[in-house]
């Protein structure tokens, strides 16, 4: 089997089009619990952020296979149209480098931000939860989360580092000069609105005031910064005298509408409105920006808020390089030791058959023996199977990724009668077509 991910992010398509690919948990749940109607696909999980959907794989073949993770992926989302131009795919050590950066956080829109790795994690435990996920992607997915966890560790990649929200705010700030004695609406009441509200009270905005559809949730928002819930559906409507609307919820269609806000400008009478929009799918009709007195950015606009620590970042990042590429060798090393699996484990199997089978006719020879006695011979037993395939063992897995791989392969399956062994790729072939072991 081959490894392959194919997705698109903020560095490959707009939030125009990542927003027609922006997935729920339960429709995550729902896709991963169907997988076995895509043939060729083994194993998968499923990554959804504001900034990326992607879909990891273990599949038959990366150049058949590929067009049925992108049936999936289409048929999930609902999506018809030719997005080709927008799409990557990276197979086998290439798909390992790919998650790797993208779970230290070097492919996120903010360099260092934190939230990616614990969105993998979750990515990974929904698709274990489906029973989507076996050998390969487990072993895989370990290993991208304690990579992750090295790169936070060892470097400082997430010191002084900026959040989506924070980059919101500064943009906010950059553009009105002043945040100070700001009035400002936040949509939402999940953690990426809480942290907005903190660095807008940081930048001296003088109230914040809070809408969510439901309205306890809003409440025990706004108490936290001395501001005020609003109703959700009457937001809008009541934000006359608002500086500043920052939209993040978790809503599939537009919260703010075209309509409502030309209706809204009409009664401020000329006065200016600033939207930040940092929701994927989008919660602003992009023809809100067509309204006089009104500007909108999304969450592409935030790449071009400067950041003071950036240099640095960079530079620890090529520290965090490097330890992905280290941990990218230790893995290949792991897959190369798996793809002996089937025949250690046959192997393995053989040997304790025929010696269940011997002690089987031995107790009905020997019926006086005590159950100690049966033990101890059991025991022993096991003990002499495992001496004599410990030098056999050793040497299969010292032949892995060897150029006397395929010979020893061949010779212990022909030794043993071992006929049935699953795919056995030398190291050769597996520099140019990577295989995996199955379970």
């Amino acid at each position: 089997m081959q490894l392959v991910v194919l997705g698109l992010n903020h560095k490959s398509a707009p939030v125009d089009v990542r927003e027609r690919f922006s997935l729920s948990k339960q429709a995550v749940k729902d896709g991963l619990s169907n997988l076995n109607e895509y043939e060729g696909i083994r194993e998968a999980v499923l990554l959804c952020t504001c900034n990326r959907s992607e879909l990891y794989a273990a599949v038959n073949d990366a150049a058949e296979d590929t067009r049925a993770m992108k049936s999936f992926l289409f048929d999930l989302t609902g999506n018809e149209e030719n997005i080709d131009e927008y799409l990557y795919s990276y197979t086998e050590e290439d798909c390992i480098r790919h998650l790797f950066r993208v779970a230290s956080s070097l492919d996120s829109l903010v360099l260092g931000e934190g939230q990616i790795l614990s969105q993998v994690k979750e990515a990974y435990a929904i698709a274990r939860e489906e029973a989507a996920t076996s050998t390969i992607l487990n072993t895989l997915f370990h290993r991208a989360i304690k990579t992750g966890k090295r790169v936070r560790t060892e470097t400082r990649i997430a010191y002084n580092s900026v959040s989506v929200s924070y980059a919101a705010v500064e943009l906010a700030r950059a553009k009105l000069k002043s945040l100070e004695g700001k009035k400002a609406l936040i949509f939402g009441a999940g953690k990426m609105a809480q942290l907005t509200a903190q660095h807008l009270i940081s930048r001296g905005v003088g109230k914040i005031y809070v809408a969510n559809r439901h309205i306890d949730k809003a409440q025990e928002l706004a108490v936290l910064f001395d501001g005020e819930a609003v109703p959700f559906e009457e937001a809008l409507s009541r934000a006359v005298d608002i500086d500043i609307i920052v939209t993040s919820t978790g809503a599939p269609h537009y919260v703010v509408k075209a309509w409502e806000t030309k209706k809204l400008m009409a009664k401020r009478k000329g006065r200016e409105l600033f939207f930040i929009d940092i929701a994927v799918p989008r919660d602003v009709d992009p023809d809100v920006e067509s309204i006089k007195g009104v500007t909108l950015y999304n969450i592409d606009a935030l790449e071009a808020v400067v950041d003071a620590h950036i240099e640095e970042r960079r530079h620890e990042a090529r520290k965090a390089t490097r330890i992905i590429e280290e941990e990218i060798a230790s893995i290949e090393e792991r897959f190369q030791y798996l793809s002996f699996r089937p025949l250690m484990a046959l192997l393995s199997d053989r040997c304790e058959r025929i010696r269940e089978r011997e002690i089987h006719r031995a107790a009905t020879k020997l019926s006086n023996l005590t159950h100690e006695e049966q033990r101890q011979i059991d025991h022993m037993t096991r003990k002499i199977v495992r001496k004599i395939l410990r030098m056999p063992m050793m040497k299969l897995n010292s032949a892995a990724g060897t150029k006397n791989e395929a010979f020893y392969i061949e010779a212990m399956r022909s030794l043993f009668k071992l006929d049935t062994i699953g795919e056995t790729g030398t190291s050769e072939e597996r520099h140019h077509h990577y295989r995996y072991a199955e379970q």
